[in-house]
């Protein structure tokens, strides 16, 4: 009976283990003030990269430029879409559309101040980013940035169109 008990436990830990993260979904405005579901954004047949930062963020900043350079030749080869998810509290959202703006992202942008959102996804500091595959399952993750991330990134991308 213990032998039972063990291997049932076991089994039911291991399936659960193997569930793959899907994008949490949670309801956030972007910078129009129109309001998204999360979940609605991924999942679509192609990949999503989902990015959380904020302005007081210099590695964030640097990360959301430079995928911003490669931005339209991912999207023509693998279809994939970025949302660029801010952290700001109530003090600094007033700076994240006029820095969207200067920096010419052409990438979703959504506000999640109470940080519900960055909750549900267990990030804990930013940058945070994830690859999203088309049917809306995180294939990837990565914390930080360095320079050249971008390329693992890219890398990660072609796996999802092979």
């Amino acid at each position: 009976m213990k032998y039972l008990y063990f291997s049932l436990i076991l089994a039911l830990g291991f399936s659960a283990s193997c569930e793959a993260q899907t994008v949490a979904s949670v309801n956030l405005k972007n910078l129009e003030g129109i309001t998204t579901n999360t979940a609605d954004l991924v999942g679509n047949g192609n990949p999503t990269i989902v990015c959380f930062w904020a302005t007081w963020c210099s590695p964030c900043k640097r990360e959301l430029n430079n995928y911003m350079d490669y931005y339209a030749d991912w999207q023509d080869e693998t279809g994939a879409q970025i949302i660029a998810v801010s952290i700001d509290d109530s003090r600094s959202m007033s700076r994240v559309a006029p820095f969207v703006m200067s920096s010419g992202w052409e990438y979703e942008v959504l506000l999640d101040p109470g940080r519900d959102f960055a909750r549900a996804m267990q990030v804990i500091n930013v940058p945070h980013t994830f690859l999203v595959n088309g049917e809306g399952e995180v294939v990837w993750t990565h914390n930080n940035y360095a320079e050249g991330d971008e390329e693992e990134l890219y890398e990660e991308l072609l796996k999802l169109v092979e």
